[in-house]
């Protein structure tokens, strides 16, 4: 206030301040390009030029790029790269974003530099892949991942490996086909547990090597949820069993896996005997074309592999934990449709993976790729 307004309206004697009222706003500012001048000082001999006596030119070290010849700085690979594969937004927004913010940046460049980054980084993916392989436990899921042809999109897919706790990355591979060559190929020197839905192709994977089967307990919950409305009495029954297992699964969250496993074969192991001899029962009663009858065989048929968690606490009773990360996938799908062509596959899971688990450990992607980008050239 000025010294009128601070007058007193009653005795006119400029009033004093007593106190002050504090309000806080948030405001954002837009994100900006920054254009960086590199200059490389050449330095001679002046006697020896003017001579020609054996001129040698020395050029300052040229400074280490994440792309060979390429304008981009890595802060601006890693929002490039974190936008799409951890914010799932397409390409050509991106390019939109870029432009009002006064760089326009075409989606084809954009899709380059992708794949750049990908070739550089590929060691570093090929080193978590190894690391995955060296889990007890590897969880793993898959999705129609589409690829442009020439007369229509291709099914090729997209898998993920969720290493264990002792081994904590999240790796997508990229395969033309559901085939089973897919999975075997990457856990061709695995032996352990592999803990997948019920899909057949895994006979094939862990046939003939040491790998045990785990299967997923969610999967065989949502099959009697689908089948409801048939048999809404088995279900409501079925899913009251599933639930208990659950709950020894709650109870037993933040225990060892020595503990877990104990907790499990005292409590979870009857229940499980008693859902046996259930869904033999109902078997019995029901037509073999009946929607619970399909849901009870589905079941029956995946038992021993539905059993593993009750032999080992380090399995988990479901595939959740693949199965979300799968998430991104379809997302990133959603927005973008498709990729272009194998290599642009191989791209998605490199980089999908490096995102993930960062998520994962959760490091900001932008940070962490930035870090990358500038130290890993070098």
């Amino acid at each position: 206030l000025n010294s009128e307004q601070r007058a007193c309206p009653c005795c006119g004697v400029e009033r004093k301040e007593i106190g002050a009222d504090e309000s806080w706003q948030v405001e954002y500012l837009p994100g900006h390009f920054e254009r960086i001048h590199h200059v490389r000082k050449k330095y001679a001999c002046p006697g020896c030029e003017s001579n020609g006596e054996n001129p040698r030119i020395e050029v300052a070290a040229k400074p280490e790029t994440a792309i060979d010849k390429g304008m981009a700085g890595p802060g601006l690979l890693a929002y490039i790269v974190t936008s799409k594969f951890s914010d799932y937004l397409p390409l050509y927004r991106l390019e939109d974003i870029f432009q009002r913010q006064g760089f326009e940046i075409s989606r084809a460049t954009q899709s380059v530099w992708c794949g750049d980054v990908a070739d550089l980084v590929e060691p570093l993916y090929e080193l978590m892949a190894d690391q995955v392989r060296a889990s007890h436990v590897v969880a793993t899921d898959d999705t129609i991942m589409p690829m442009l042809s020439r007369e229509k999109c291709a099914n090729a897919r997209m898998w993920v490996y969720v290493g264990d706790d002792a081994h904590p990355y999240n790796v997508f591979d990229f395969t033309l086909s559901r085939g089973r060559d897919g999975p075997k190929y990457f856990l061709k020197d695995y032996n352990q547990v592999l803990l997948a839905d019920g899909y057949g192709g895994y006979n094939g994977v862990v046939a003939g090597n040491g790998i045990v089967r785990a299967g997923c307990m969610a999967h065989l919950r949502r099959k009697f949820v689908d089948a409801e409305k048939a048999a809404p009495e088995i279900a409501r029954e079925a899913i009251d069993l599933l639930r208990a297992l659950y709950a020894v699964e709650k109870q037993a969250k933040d225990a060892s896996v020595e503990e877990r496993l104990s907790l499990r074969q005292e409590q979870s192991a009857p229940v499980l005997a008693e859902l046996r001899e259930k869904f033999l029962t109902w078997k019995e009663q029901l037509l073999p074309k009946h929607p619970m009858a399909e849901a009870i065989n589905y079941a029956l048929s995946q038992w021993q592999e539905l059993n593993v968690f009750c032999s080992d606490g380090a399995v988990g009773i479901d595939n959740n934990v693949s199965e979300r990360e799968m998430k991104r996938v379809v997302l990133n799908r959603k927005n973008s449709l498709f990729v272009g062509n194998p290599r642009g596959g191989r791209t998605a899971a490199i980089l999908a993976s490096l995102t993930s688990t960062c998520r994962r450990h959760d490091i900001d992607p932008q940070i962490y790729l930035t870090q990358l980008l500038t130290n890993l050239p070098a």
